[in-house]
């Protein structure tokens, strides 16, 4: 890495885990970086990246039965930092395959469900899209669900509309949470979606994670068999222990986009010539990267830790709650003095600053929104719940 990793994080890392890196590193600077501006103005997604990443192991390193090597969970945030690095949209597309889908299944699902779908999601065989948001319901999803999922012999009819689905446009099974009408509890559903019923359009006019393939997905009369019900999933606590996994690799992926700006104005700061001399020597250039190198370094500290008490299984809730909300504040701050370092060139696409500045948005309110998170913390320090 560049002076991004000023204190040596990644030297916590074993040699094989370095090794993983440098290679998955290699290919997204190869193969993914010369094609991830054109694909964010066109709002596409290059679907060719998606069996190399699985060949590199990225969607299955959580998994201790599929995983190439036994690996920590400090790693696995550095694998979405580096995808955050060359492009946000990459590390959201990863952390749905492998988090929220993979996770569901691996967390929900019965002994069977796993093993016949994580190696069809993990090996990039099938794609998967994670249906929670609403139209409706967003940060409320535990109360305010309008999804309903009713059972009628051994089949489930489900109705109703999800919003802002990553990979929801080319998705072959996506993960639907509904309340069952009988219990009004949250359970989940494995829904293939060339079903009857199921509709996917794109979410279109987007300024942020323009390559991530948003959807409004809409239900009607949905029929799914009670054998794709991922069987241990029975209330939204359930649906939060899948969340709880990836609120943590979030924060990874937007200290990588913080990373991915730095780099690109560090790179800058000494090509571009100004007043006789590479603007770096400029001691308010200066005073920018070393802003920015300070907010890089005390949130890769702290996801750094979070992910450290994960592999301990201590890692508690308001930990990645915590950690979600510093990270993406010192983001944005960080992403915005870096694009103000380029000037009027700081707008422009291919001087690789840009898209970082933009897609900062969408990591910042997605995942939990700043004021949810905030309050996960809050209610740990007074005792008091906040929430209404």
């Amino acid at each position: 890495m560049t002076t991004s990793d000023f204190l040596g994080y990644q030297d916590l890392l074993t040699d094989r885990e370095q090794a993983a890196l440098s290679e998955l590193r290699a290919y997204l600077d190869a193969e993914v970086r010369p094609i991830v501006n054109g694909c964010w103005e066109r709002a596409e997604f290059p679907m060719q990246v998606i069996k190399p990443l699985a060949q590199l192991g990225v969607y299955s390193y959580s998994w201790p039965e599929l995983a190439p090597f036994e690996n920590s969970a400090v790693f696995r945030g550095f694998v979405a930092l580096e995808l955050s690095r060359v492009d946000a949209s990459m590390a959201t597309f990863a952390g749905v395959q492998t988090g929220l889908v993979a996770g569901s299944i691996a967390v929900c699902g019965s002994p069977e469900q796993r093993a016949e779908w994580l190696p069809k999601i993990t090996s990039g065989e099938l794609v998967g899209a994670f249906g929670l948001t609403e139209p409706l319901s967003g940060s409320d999803a535990a109360r305010g669900l309008q999804t309903t999922a009713r059972r009628e012999g051994d089949t489930w009819v489900l109705n109703g509309a999800k919003r802002w689905i990553g990979n929801g446009t080319f998705s072959d099974v996506t993960i639907i949470w509904a309340r069952d009408e009988a219990d009004d509890q949250v359970k989940g559903f494995m829904v293939l979606t060339d079903t009857p019923g199921y509709t996917a359009t794109k979410i279109e006019g987007k300024i942020s994670l323009r390559t991530v393939q948003n959807a409004d997905i809409t239900l009607e009369n949905v029929e799914v068999p009670e054998s794709m019900r991922l069987q241990n999933a029975n209330s939204f606590k359930d649906t939060a222990k899948v969340l709880r996994l990836t609120r943590a690799e979030v924060s990874w992926s937007s200290v990588g986009n913080a990373v991915g700006a730095y780099d690109a104005a560090v790179a800058y700061s000494k090509s571009r010539i100004q007043f006789g001399k590479p603007i770096g020597g400029h001691q308010l250039v200066q005073d920018l990267l070393v802003k920015s190198l300070g907010n890089i370094t005390a949130s890769l500290g702290m996801v750094v830790r979070v992910s450290q008490l994960l592999d301990e299984g201590t890692q508690r809730d308001e930990h990645s709650a915590l950690a979600k909300t510093y990270t993406t504040s010192r983001m944005r701050e960080t992403v915005a003095w870096c694009r103000e370092l380029f000037g009027g060139n700081g707008i422009a696409l291919e001087y690789n600053v840009a898209r970082h500045f933009a897609d900062a948005e969408a990591l910042y309110s997605y995942e939990g929104t700043q004021e949810m998170n905030t309050l996960i913390v809050g209610r740990t320090i007074t005792g008091k719940a906040a929430f209404i």
